[in-house]
């Protein structure tokens, strides 16, 4: 089976893939752990969901290979939410009730995400959601799950660095007028308003003169870079990603948009880039993924061994849900058992050994969510390495001024 050709319903043990007809049954060796993945395997978001999928099938192998989880061999069902949340909600219940599925591993955008907590928080299973960047969604303890963990960036992290580094940047070059064009749902406005006050709060004369919010998978942004460029703003300042951001970077060229102002994003991705016919030098771009960033040997290696099996770069998405899996890896080897519910005590405040952290590694805190991940700031360049000069963020600044934002917010 190749990559793109993956159904609605598969399920893989060790690296096997075999097709499942409908309805629903989880198929799988007597006591492996089945963990159920709801993702979004299609439309223009569906590379969310195959890089995600691709480095859950990579960590699992190699820890079958090593033995499983506290002796029990791993087992991934995927399934394709089409990035709807009423049908995310619905497979993600379907996985534990009916499936066999003993935890979940939600790779899916925010908007999934938020339905994927309502069904943990319901069915008190172990779940990490390897998508969502939506702060509140760990940062609120309203809407915290006692049994769900973020294995993934955080918006107000991303801002808190990208509000540092673009400070620094607008300074040196005088930009005052800036636009925004970020996707119209619930990370695109809560991590805008985020980055727009950490921006501020850095360097509080920038004026916002326009604004623009794309629906998710519009392929058409004609409208989108006519209203910027008309604005005239001197940069622009983007949370667009996967195959929406490469096609308003496709289609910005057409309209000479990367001459009319400078563009920032956090969101490029090796994919991303690949996807770009004319990639325009000095985008300002914040670290996705990168196997020079950190710098670290393992980080090198787990790139390489993904290029090597997949045939494709990882992506954002990719280092996350290994990530989950190596927390879960862990966890297995401390607690001595893969009962989920048994995992949830060992998980908080867990430290392990990763290649994608600042120093070789990542810390899952008390409030379920990781910090010392690699994020840094570059910009780009129209060939390999595609993004230069380099500058990590410095986490104390994040952690004191996330503290300082989460009192704010009424979350501490």
């Amino acid at each position: 089976m190749t990559k793109e050709g993956v159904c609605r319903r598969t399920v893989l043990t060790a690296g096997v893939a075999s097709m499942i007809s409908m309805p629903f049954v989880a198929r799988g060796a007597g006591n492996a752990v089945r963990i159920g993945v709801p993702t979004v395997l299609s439309g223009p978001i569906a590379l969310l969901g195959t890089s995600s999928r691709n480095a859950l099938m990579l960590e699992a192998d190699r820890i079958n290979a090593g033995g499983g989880l506290a002796g029990r061999k791993i087992e991934l069902i995927f399934q394709d939410g089409k990035a709807q949340p009423q049908e995310t909600a619905r497979i993600a219940r379907e996985m534990i009730n009916s499936g066999g599925c003993e935890l979940l591993i939600d790779a899916t955008p925010s908007s999934g995400a938020f339905a994927v907590q309502e069904v943990v928080r319901d069915l008190g299973v172990l779940c990490f959601h390897t998508g969502s960047e939506t702060s509140s969604l760990t940062a609120d303890p309203k809407l915290r799950a006692p049994t769900a963990f973020r294995c993934a960036r955080q918006g107000v992290h991303d801002s808190i660095a990208g509000g540092a580094y673009l400070a620094q940047f607008a300074s040196e070059h005088k930009f005052n007028k800036w636009a925004t064009c970020s996707p119209d749902y619930a990370y695109g406005h809560d991590t805008t308003v985020q980055f727009l006050d950490f921006f501020r709060h850095f360097k509080p004369d920038i004026e916002i003169i326009t604004q623009a919010w794309p629906k998710l998978g519009q392929p058409d942004l004609t409208e989108v870079i006519t209203k910027l460029i008309q604005a005239k703003p001197q940069a622009l300042f983007t949370l667009l990603y996967a195959g929406d951001l490469s096609a308003f970077i496709n289609q910005g060229n057409v309209y000479a948009l990367f001459g009319a102002m400078s563009v920032c994003t956090p969101n490029v991705d090796y994919p991303v880039l690949n996807a770009i016919k004319n990639l325009p030098d000095g985008i300002q771009s914040g670290t996705r993924y990168f196997e020079d960033f950190p710098a670290l040997p393992a980080n090198k290696a787990w790139g390489e061994a993904y290029r090597t099996r997949f045939g494709e770069y990882p992506t954002n998405w990719s280092w996350q849900s290994a990530a989950s899996m190596m927390f879960l890896e862990a966890a297995a080897k401390k607690a001595g058992t893969a009962d989920g519910k048994a995992l949830v005590p060992v998980l908080s405040g867990l430290t392990i050994d990763c290649p994608f952290g600042v120093d070789g590694r990542i810390t899952m805190r008390d409030d379920h969510t990781i910090i010392d991940y690699a994020i840094g700031w570059g910009h780009t360049i129209a060939k390999p390495p595609f993004i230069t000069g380099v500058k990590a963020a410095d986490w104390g600044q994040i952690i004191e001024l996330e503290t300082a934002w989460k009192k704010q917010q009424g979350y501490i």
